[in-house]
């Protein structure tokens, strides 16, 4: 289990004065905390993997934004967090993959059109939880429109 690691993981990074690494775990301990707090138990692994991957989206979106304003400096600080992140969750599918997998939602839904994309969408994350929502969600565009 992931949260049980954080603190070895912590003091390793500290040793190593790897200020990014300690504070984006002490941010993922953190919200592992508050999750169990919300759930009163201990969390399960896979409710640990959709709490780093509720925060690498934050870490995204938050990278994202910064480009657009043009904050180049915070953008990047984001994106470090963000690879922190990525090292706790199973690797994405590939591009191919998913087309794979939406074709396959298609043709077993046999949606009638846009109204229907939350279907196909719920059928792709449910063969592969850890798919980009926002990726899964253009492409099931591109074949519905």
């Amino acid at each position: 289990m992931i949260a049980q690691t954080l603190q070895t993981k912590i003091g390793e990074a500290m040793k190593a004065h790897d200020e990014v690494r300690v504070s984006t775990l002490r941010l993922l301990l953190s919200a592992f905390n508050y999750e169990q707090i919300e759930k009163q138990h201990n969390l399960t692994e896979e409710e640990e993997l959709a709490v780093v991957r509720r925060e690498a989206k934050k870490r995204r979106e938050a990278a994202e934004m910064y480009k657009n304003a043009g904050a180049a400096e915070r953008a990047a600080k984001e994106e470090s967090e963000l690879r922190v992140l990525q090292e706790y969750l199973p690797p994405e599918l590939g591009d191919g993959e998913l087309e794979k997998l939406v074709e396959e939602a298609v043709a077993r839904i046999k949606p009638a059109g846009m109204g229907d994309m939350g279907k196909v969408i719920g059928f792709v994350k449910g063969k592969a939880p850890n798919a980009d929502g926002g990726k899964v969600a253009q492409l099931v565009k591109e074949k519905l429109g």
